[in-house]
């Protein structure tokens, strides 16, 4: 059975914006004043450093226009930017199930749904998050989560088109020194834009948490979250 859930589709956000945004709406889900809801966007690109990020992971080039951000989530470093669909799940897992790895799982698992439709088959590799491409083992897909009181944050990252240098060149990304990075793009050897991308992965998160999504408008920015209620919410 479905539960009804708000879809927030966004543009193009700085990655501290969208956190912000995060931390709202999670403090709305905690204390019941609105339901689990899925954000999508994408980033300018900025370097991501989790709760287990290392000294000597950072190889940014002097001048480089990319934001480096210190965040709350699990996991290494990461790179974010234009061309890569992330989503963000703001779920209260209460209600799917009360158990972290499970729900690592099922992100994979929407991920593997998302692209199975053009033909990519997504593995999961034991001890490692995200989703691959193999053989040779190249990450597609890789994900960082936090969780307070059973409410989820943050979320994955989609690589669709974009330059994977960053992953290798200004980063030890996810902490594998000898990981190879790939995108929707250079897998099916044609462009794809993250709009393409966009529905198969609303289905595939609404089908793997058992959502219906209702698409929040968001002509006017998303301003919507800045409201004083959800202020005072995620304060508490």
């Amino acid at each position: 059975m479905s539960r009804g859930a708000y879809l927030l589709d966004l543009g193009l956000v700085p990655y501290r914006e969208a956190w912000e945004v995060q931390r709202a709406l999670a403090g709305g889900v905690s204390q019941g004043a609105i339901p689990d809801t899925v954000i999508f966007l994408e980033h300018p690109p900025v370097v991501t450093l989790g709760r287990r990020a290392e000294e000597g992971e950072l190889h940014i080039p002097e001048g480089a226009a990319v934001d480096v951000v210190q965040t709350d989530r699990g996991g290494k470093s990461t790179f974010h930017g234009p061309g890569q669909l992330v989503c963000y799940p703001i779920l209260d897992l209460t209600r799917h199930g009360q158990d972290v790895k499970k729900y690592v799982r099922d992100l994979e698992e929407a991920l593997i749904r998302t692209i199975a439709p053009f033909g990519l088959e997504g593995v999961r590799f034991e001890g490692l998050s995200g989703v691959w491409l193999h053989p040779p083992p190249r990450k597609d897909a890789s994900i960082g989560v936090h969780i307070s009181k059973w409410i989820t944050t943050h979320g994955y990252a989609l690589n669709v088109d974009l330059d994977p240098a960053p992953f290798t060149e200004w980063i030890t990304a996810c902490g594998l020194d000898d990981a190879a990075f790939t995108t929707l793009a250079r897998e099916l050897e044609r462009p794809v834009t993250v709009e393409e991308v966009r529905p198969l992965a609303r289905d595939a998160i609404a089908e793997v948490f058992g959502l219906e999504l209702e698409p929040l408008p968001a002509e006017d920015g998303h301003g919507l979250w800045s409201q004083p209620v959800h202020e005072q919410l995620a304060a508490r």
